[in-house]
């Protein structure tokens, strides 16, 4: 290998990328791995076990390693590397800074657009409590028309009348003010409320001056909001700074990180992030790891980083770090003083929320096996299940039919094992085909599969549907039990299920099977168990068709035209395809719609033509 720096890639024997690491030397960096293995922690013994094959890639710099790491673990998510859940799924406040009236929502993917990104934040709730908070304090357009092109085209929405919106629809508001007001949101969101508090201050008295009374309130009541908002922020730096101070607490199976985000002195936010299974990681590999993988999507990096203890590659780190910001960015750990207490507090808070994590995870364990054992007992099965899957169908009418299937194993919801599926030989509303084809369509992706993963010598329980329950649970009574019966008999499979049946009000109320019915009126704790199930399948099913519902429709041009509600709406994207093909079609090709009139048709050809 070469005496040079670069990133090496460990390979199992089914070519799965296991570990991905970066070296200044690869040769001596990988060497490490293939010596006596009392060197090795447990971990690492465990991975260096599995390596059938490694590969390297070789770059200039320790620098362009360090980010080459940080991209492919990102990328490949290998199962020996300390993964922070994937950046993806974390929410991001937007401000689309780049277009001419911006916007303020909630995204999950940072782009290089031009607009300013805050975040991420680990919980959804605190983004949209934020938005919301915005909303009530700046009086920011919540629509998605796009200006100036929509300007004039529509009446304005209800926000405009009570206040809550500056109406740049209407064309009457300067641009340059409300980019103002999109500043003093992103200066909110970093920590700089006092500029925002100046600026409202002026506008108060400026109205109170011109006896505009009515609007000198309104800000008044958006100046008590921030002050409050302002109190609430406990002062952690004398420094005036922007810091962000990390520490982490762990047990024997997990560790929890924590960030607190202080800008200006101020303690403006915290977030965790639980690595689980990483409680057996030395304490600098945990830290260097979270590092480079939080700093690696983070939309804001702070002049200094407080650690709680020091992390491999420091400096590297530094460079990477102050190249992003395009600014100086200092790593430390304090050994005493201020910013000692700093992270002491900031690690009582990681060990606090890893204790609630643990709890958490206590009681629904507690709580499923609880439900687990009492279900077993109440159908008198000679075993307790431990792979239960739930089907549960949704359609709108005839389009977005719609299937999920569940998985509980032991009986605690296992997410990645959920499934989805689109009914393709249905063209109507008929639950009993749509659980057919469903079934059929698992079992024989289950077949597919264990023969390819046979006739390559893999281990047959790793695909995606080779792993088979021990019952099944179908939303539905006897009819849907009879349906999935009929195709596994087909398929000569021999699982027993049973349908969870639901009362006039919509609420489970029993079970039943080819042989007999079982009421849970007397049995709550079974009824809880089976109700959880029962939920989680059609909550499952539900998102998948509202997501291609509003793929399909939400955020249509169509929506801004007045004269078009749902049934046109629907009625146009089904004859043309798209808003595309609509906006190219000819005054003619509109009218020749049944349900949409000469004078609909004019208005709609009108929109997309007329400047």
């Amino acid at each position: 290998m070469p005496a040079k720096p670069g990133v090496y890639i460990m390979k199992d024997e089914n070519q799965n990328i296991i570990y991905v690491g970066k070296a200044v030397v690869l040769k001596n960096r990988v060497k490490q791995y293939f010596q006596a293995s009392s060197n090795l922690s447990p971990k690492t013994q465990a991975m260096v076990g599995r390596i059938r094959e490694f590969e390297y890639i070789i770059t200039d710099s320790e620098l362009e390693a360090l980010i080459l790491e940080c991209n492919l673990i990102k990328k490949h998510k290998p199962r020996f590397n300390i993964l922070l859940k994937d950046d993806k799924n974390y929410p991001y406040i937007k401000v689309t800074m780049n277009e001419e009236y911006p916007r303020v929502f909630m995204t999950r993917r940072m782009e290089k657009d031009g607009a300013r990104y805050f975040g991420p934040y680990s919980s959804v709730n605190a983004v949209k409590e934020t938005i919301s908070l915005l909303k009530k304090i700046f009086p920011i357009k919540s629509c998605n028309r796009v200006f100036p092109r929509d300007i004039g085209k529509a009446r304005p929405c209800l926000n405009y009348y009570i206040f809550q919106c500056l109406g740049p629809c209407q064309g009457d508001v300067n641009k340059e003010e409300y980019r103002n007001l999109m500043k003093d949101i992103c200066n909110f969101l970093t920590g700089k409320q006092e500029e925002v508090v100046k600026r409202l201050e002026k506008q108060m008295a400026a109205a109170s001056e011109n006896l505009d009374f009515e609007k000198a309130a309104n800000y008044r009541d958006k100046l008590n909001s921030l002050k409050h908002i302002a109190e609430e922020q406990k002062v952690l730096s004398t420094e005036m700074e922007d810091q962000d101070v990390v520490a982490f607490a762990r047990n024997n199976t997990d560790c929890c990180m924590q960030v607190f985000f202080i800008r200006g002195g101020k303690l403006i936010g915290r977030e965790h992030f639980m690595l689980e299974g990483s409680g057996d990681t030395e304490g600098r590999e945990l830290m260097t790891s979270f590092i480079k993988q939080f700093y690696n999507s983070a939309a804001f990096v702070p002049g200094e980083i407080l650690l709680q203890e020091d992390i491999d590659e420091a400096e590297i780190i530094e460079r990477w770090l102050s190249d992003k910001k395009t600014s100086r960015v200092h790593i430390r750990v304090p050994r005493r003083g201020e910013k000692h207490h700093l992270v002491d507090m900031v690690a009582q808070n990681a060990m606090n929320a890893l204790n609630q994590f643990k709890e958490k995870i206590k009681n629904e364990k507690n709580t499923s096996s609880e439900g687990l054992e009492a279900f077993t007992a109440f159908l008198q099965l000679e075993k307790a299940p431990r792979r239960i899957e739930a089907y549960d169908i949704s359609n709108t009418g005839s389009s977005e039919m719609v299937a999920s299937m569940v998985v509980f194993e032991n009986g605690v919801p296992t997410n990645r094992e959920y499934r989805r599926f689109r009914i393709k030989s249905v063209d109507r509303q008929n639950d009993y085909a749509s659980m057919q084809e469903t079934v059929f369509r698992r079992f024989k992706h289950a077949e597919r599969e264990s023969n390819e993963l046979l006739k390559a010598g893999a281990d047959a329980i790793s695909g995606k549907f080779t792993v088979l329950p021990d019952l099944i649970l179908v939303d539905g009574g006897l009819g849907h039990v009879n349906a999935i019966t009929g195709v596994l008999k087909e398929m000569n499979v021999q699982i027993p299920v049973y349908g969870m049946v639901k009362d006039d009000n919509h609420r489970t109320r029993g079970l039943v099977s080819t042989e007999k019915e079982y009421n849970l009126s007397d049995n709550l704790t079974v009824l809880r168990f089976v109700t959880a199930i029962q939920d989680e399948a059609h909550r499952f099913a539900i998102h998948y068709n509202r997501k291609l519902r509003e793929k399909r429709y939400t955020g249509s041009v169509l929506d801004e035209i007045e004269g078009i509600g749902p049934k046109r709406r629907k009625l146009l994207i089904k004859h043309f395809g798209s808003a595309g093909k609509i906006k190219s079609a000819g005054l003619d090709d509109l009218q020749a719609i049944e349900g949409i009139s000469e004078a609909v048709a004019k208005k709609i050809f009108s929109y997309f033509h007329e400047p």
